[in-house]
């Protein structure tokens, strides 16, 4: 039979898209790590031409990019950062427009999984109007699509971005070296919950 044990930690990214980064990205980038802790690696701006969803309430070009940040998160995390993402892109809304969107995930060694707010058939539900999106697997050596991942996800800039990440986040996975079923250490990630929304 099966024994519950508790996961090793995961990667922590986040991606963001929005058109107007000249106006939100500084103070952003300030405000994320400050609660998130220090960025570990800042992915380029790529265009976000997959749809044309978006244009309405985020301006056109959209672009995306994707951020990780040093320290490691307890898998059972997601659904709380989620909820302080959502809080925070509420905190920068112009004439009942978001700024920016953050969709924050966990990437481990064998998937990239997302948060989201809306359901699916593939989703599943983690509490307080949150999804888990099971995005990419790893596996033979390469990222795998699955038939509801988002194109962007599967073109070579963002798996080879990904790929990046996740043989750093190997590297963290040694250096934390604690058993899988132990409980958290002091050394791993806890949010801070206050939110500063100021003006951008």
């Amino acid at each position: 039979m099966s024994i519950p044990k508790h996961p090793p930690p995961a990667q922590l990214l986040l991606s963001l898209f929005g058109s107007r980064w000249e106006t939100f990205w500084p103070v952003l980038l300030s405000l994320l790590e400050k609660h998130l802790g220090p960025a570990d690696m800042i992915g380029p701006a790529m265009p976000f031409v997959e749809t044309t969803y978006y244009h309405r309430e985020f301006g056109t070009p959209l672009t995306r990019r994707l951020m990780s940040f040093k320290k490691l998160v307890d898998q059972d995390r997601l659904k709380d950062i989620k909820l302080w993402t959502h809080e925070l892109e509420q905190a920068h809304v112009e004439d009942g427009k978001r700024l920016f969107n953050l969709d924050p995930g966990l990437l481990t060694l064998e998937r990239l999984v997302l948060a989201t707010g809306k359901n699916f058939s593939h989703r599943i539900y983690l509490g307080k109007g949150i999804y888990a999106d099971l995005t990419l697997l790893f596996q033979g050596g390469g990222w795998k699509t699955l038939p509801w991942t988002f194109p962007d996800y599967g073109g070579s800039a963002m798996q080879t971005l990904l790929s990046e990440m996740r043989r750093r986040y190997k590297e963290k996975l040694e250096a934390v070296d604690r058993p899988a079923d132990t409980p958290p250490n002091g050394e791993l990630f806890d949010i801070d919950s206050t939110i500063i929304p100021g003006q951008m």
